[in-house]
């Protein structure tokens, strides 16, 4: 009695390696070029917002400036400098109506929660202006949270 075979498997393909995903982020233009030259305004119309830690309300000053000294330039310094400049306004009105608030609300001892949301709302104007000049560097456009749209 002839025993009997299993059938053998089929032969097991070799795989093709797994091509990586493309970039989600676009690739750097040369050093020098217009287009990198735009990243980096757009970028310090964000980050000029950290001049408010040297000079008071430098906060404001930086983006406005930058966005009134690169408009006629480069187009896309518009968008961005209004941005940021709305952003770093509704910034300053939030700290300072929370410790206004906070002043007035010390007497019955809520008072210190305002303060502790002033430093709050300062310590994420100044995170969300990091991302945002980061973006920008990228050549993304980014939009802020809660941001008062004060300058058209």
């Amino acid at each position: 009695m002839p025993e009997e075979q299993s059938p053998t498997p089929p032969p097991v393909q070799p795989s093709t390696p797994a091509q990586p995903p493309p970039p989600s982020v676009a690739p750097a233009p040369p050093p020098g070029s217009p287009e990198s030259q735009a990243r980096t305004w757009n970028m310090l119309c964000h980050l000029s917002a950290l001049a408010g830690f040297i000079i008071p309300f430098g906060s404001i000053l930086g983006p406005l400036l930058v966005w009134q000294i690169k408009k006629n330039e480069i187009p896309s310094v518009i968008v961005h400098g209004k941005a940021a400049l709305n952003f770093q306004i509704t910034v300053v009105i939030a700290v300072f109506v929370s410790l206004v608030l906070g002043a007035l609300l010390s007497v019955i001892c809520i008072g210190v929660l305002f303060f502790i949301l002033a430093g709050a709302i300062g310590l994420a104007g100044l995170i969300f202006a990091i991302v945002a000049g980061i973006k920008a560097n990228d050549g993304k456009d980014y939009q802020y949270p809660y941001s008062l749209t004060l300058v058209k």
